[in-house]
């Protein structure tokens, strides 16, 4: 007669699937969960990423635009620094004792040059640029042009002593450096005296 219970080993091995497949269902479960989880993880640091550069974008982007209102008319303000100039030396030819002697008619004319210098500064200052004249402060190359030395033992040597031809600047930067005459020959400058680039591009400090 045919034994028709189970054997040994086929029970034991019955037992062992039944007791193993859970477990594998478990780790397969498991390591989905982990994909899913670091695919999320992707996902999150790339969008962050993206934030990023978006933010820094529309940073630069802001940046440019400011850059472009204020210094999109540097060639144009340049070249009108020739009128400014001619409208300068012609008021400095306007003596007291000229004005005093002349007639109602040329006294109109007169102040009509000194209105229209007034104007184009005060036009020229609207669209950021901005005259200066640094006399008596310590020479900066960066912001002055040296024409020659002037010997002066009562100023202090290496400040300037006379101003040529002002300078200008639109925004932060120069638009020409002040045309000066330096001192010599006068006491030593002390450290208070030597600009700081800490005011970088400021009439008196050093230009970035």
């Amino acid at each position: 007669m045919t034994d028709t219970s189970a054997r040994p080993s086929d029970a034991a091995a019955a037992a062992t699937e039944a007791t193993t497949a859970p477990e594998s269902e478990e780790a397969k479960i498991a390591a989905l969960v982990e994909a899913l989880a670091k695919e999320a993880a992707d996902h999150k640091d790339r969008h962050l990423r993206t934030l990023a550069e978006m933010e820094n974008l529309r940073r630069r982007t802001d940046r440019e635009v400011a850059d472009s209102r204020i210094y999109g008319v540097t060639n144009f303000a340049r070249d009108i620094l020739g009128v400014a100039d001619n409208m300068a030396r012609s008021v400095a030819a306007l003596t007291k004792e000229l004005q005093a002697n002349a007639d109602d008619g040329v006294k109109s004319l007169l102040e009509g040059v000194e209105l229209t210098e007034r104007e184009l500064l005060n036009v020229l200052e609207k669209h950021g640029v901005r005259k200066f004249e640094p006399l008596g402060e310590k020479f900066d190359p960066n912001l002055h042009q040296a024409m020659f030395e002037l010997p002066d033992p009562s100023k202090t040597a290496g400040t300037v002593a006379q101003v040529v031809q002002p300078g200008y600047m639109i925004g932060e930067r120069v638009l020409r450096p002040a045309g000066v005459a330096v001192a010599k020959g006068g006491p030593k400058p002390t450290v208070a005296d030597v600009p700081s680039n800490d005011n970088a591009g400021e009439p008196g400090g050093a230009a970035g």
